[in-house]
């Protein structure tokens, strides 16, 4: 591309695909500084003020404001500061603000990827009528945890304030599914209180002494489909099957709410999957 010495803001707009009205904004701000021609005077820039055309976009691409540019470009430091020192400190500024976004935002599509794939695995519960017992390997997770007391109300357990406000508490944040680890599967099915541990995945590390694992073994696994006043038949379903088939069950449950309060109030939708620790006979 060959330069000329002379350029109006017209042409300057064309070459560079950047509109007249932000042009005289950067001219008024010293950014890109036009000039008079001594005849006419009209505004006229320079191939220099056309050459920093680029620039500026690319301060802007990095999320750096007019300001910082024209203190970029300009160059103007203390005696005591380089130009690389007070640009790298700006750099580093931006670099620090732009980690935090960037760790949030990848926080906020885990919980949205983690709450989507819920959806379509209920989705997909209920599609195909999945209500059979079966046995699997539950690959080992770590979950924060809380010790609770169940006062047979599944809704509050689920939905747990108690729970929530701990989380806050300890600054973190949950993602995927609440699980509810019930130290009694007979008291569960006789709708008994009992002590339980409120389990969630979190988005944050958490310390050691705040999580427990879950897996690494092989566990029975059923799905319940509806309401959770009748889950009861899903963990005699889950009995019979293992008497039959010759494991042997462990005291405690799992209950795994894929779909529950949080995503509808529609009972008829939500998926539990309801597991226990199993071996054979």
């Amino acid at each position: 591309m060959k330069y000329k010495n002379k350029y109006s803001i017209g042409e300057v707009s064309k070459r560079c695909n950047i509109s007249t009205k932000a042009l005289r904004y950067y001219d008024k701000l010293g950014l890109i500084k036009s000039k008079r021609d001594d005849i006419n005077n009209y505004r006229y820039y320079s191939k220099e003020a056309l050459l920093a055309v680029p620039v500026i976009k690319y301060y802007k691409q990095m999320g750096f404001t007019l300001e910082e540019m024209k203190y970029f470009i300009e160059g103007k430091v203390d005696v005591e500061r380089s130009i690389y020192n007070a640009i790298k400190r700006s750099f580093t500024t931006k670099i620090e603000h732009l980690q935090k976004i960037l760790e949030e935002t990848q926080r906020q599509y885990t919980s949205v990827k983690d709450w989507f794939d819920l959806i379509t695995e209920a989705e997909m519960v209920i599609d195909n009528n999945i209500h059979e017992v079966s046995v699997k390997f539950i690959e080992p997770s770590t979950y924060l945890y809380q010790e609770q007391q169940f006062l047979n109300d599944i809704k509050a357990s689920i939905i747990n304030i108690k729970f929530t406000n701990y989380v806050e508490e300890i600054n973190n944040e949950i993602t995927g599914p609440v699980i509810i680890n019930f130290s009694s599967s007979n008291d569960r099915m006789k709708n008994k209180d009992q002590p339980i541990k409120i389990l969630q995945k979190t988005l944050k590390k958490c310390k050691e002494n705040e999580t427990i694992g879950l897996g690494k073994h092989i566990m029975v696994s059923c799905y319940h489909i509806g309401s959770h006043d009748n889950i009861n038949d899903t963990y005699e379903k889950i009995y019979h099957w293992a008497s039959e088939h010759g494991y042997i069950l462990g005291e405690e449950s799992f209950e795994r709410y894929v779909t529950d309060y949080w995503t509808t109030s529609n009972s008829a939708l939500y998926v539990t999957e309801v597991l226990m620790n199993a071996s054979r006979k």
